[in-house]
Formats: C-alpha cells, structure tokens, sequence
C-alpha cells in the first residue's frame, strides 16, 4: 500500500471539491508553491490515486427526471452475456455485483417513471437468464465527502 502524506490528503480534498481548480489558485490556497503542487499531482497520477479528472454534470437539465438503482437476481450461467447487455443499455449508467439478496445492482437514468418502467420491463426484464428484479427509485440523494478527506 502506498503512503500519502497530509499535503496529498489537501490536495485531494481540494481537487473532490473542484477538479477544474488551476494549479495557481491551489498554489495560493494551500500555500504551498506551485511546482511542488504539479508535481504532486503527477505523482498522485502515477501511482493511479488519481485515476481521471472530470465533471459533474446537472442530469435534469438532459432530460433524466429518474435515477433508480435495479435489484437484479440472475442465473449464474448467463452471467457474462447479462454484464455485455447491459453494458449496451444506454440508459444503464453503472453495474456492480454484489453480496446479499441480489446478484447485481445497476444504476439507471431515465426521462420519467413510464421510460424507467420501459427500461426495466423491455429491455432489463427481457434479457435471457435474469430471474427477477426490484428497482428502487431514488427520491432524494445526499452526497458526503468521503472519510479519507476528513481531518
């Protein structure tokens, strides 16, 4: 396991709360110089703690009014041909297999309640070797910073 030190922790908090912060006004918020900064950045990519910088995008203003997370329970023999479906589902955003009462739980994106029900009666439903499914539509999402960012 690699070793971070207090500074790549500011760093890390700092860039969660805003990737498109220039390395200057890091720089002069954190006090520290600048090309001490890049580096760091650098190195923190190297050793894959960063994998990507990104945006957050506001889902609403294209259109998806729905977010739910699928329960799904399949047969174990179908288990790469159900991820390949649903890697080709484009309103499916997110898979992860899972322990406990699922198998799989994915996230969905929709424009509304009848395109979800769409989605997951048409096409999640209808994939060969899925058993059941319970979807669970997210009414309100609370984001928090992550333990590892907390002083």
């Amino acid at each position: 396991m690699h070793r971070f030190d207090e500074l790549d922790m500011k760093l890390l908090y700092e860039l969660t709360n805003d990737g498109s912060i220039s390395v200057p006004i890091l720089s002069k918020k954190l006090n520290i110089n600048a090309s001490v900064l890049y580096s760091r950045i650098k190195r923190l990519m190297k050793k894959k703690l960063i994998k990507k910088f990104t945006i957050d995008i506001d889902d609403s203003l294209l259109g998806i009014g729905v977010k739910a997370l699928v329960g799904i329970n399949r047969d174990p023999k179908f288990k790469e041909s159900i991820h390949k479906k649903f890697m080709e589902t484009k309103e499916v955003v997110s898979i992860s297999e899972i322990t406990g009462r699922f198998d799989i739980v994915i996230k969905v994106y929709a424009k509304n309640l009848e395109a979800l029900h769409s989605v997951v009666i048409e096409k999640i439903g209808k994939i060969e070797g899925i058993q059941n499914t319970e979807t669970f539509v997210e009414l309100q999402k609370t984001d928090k910073e992550p333990v590892y960012l907390i002083d």
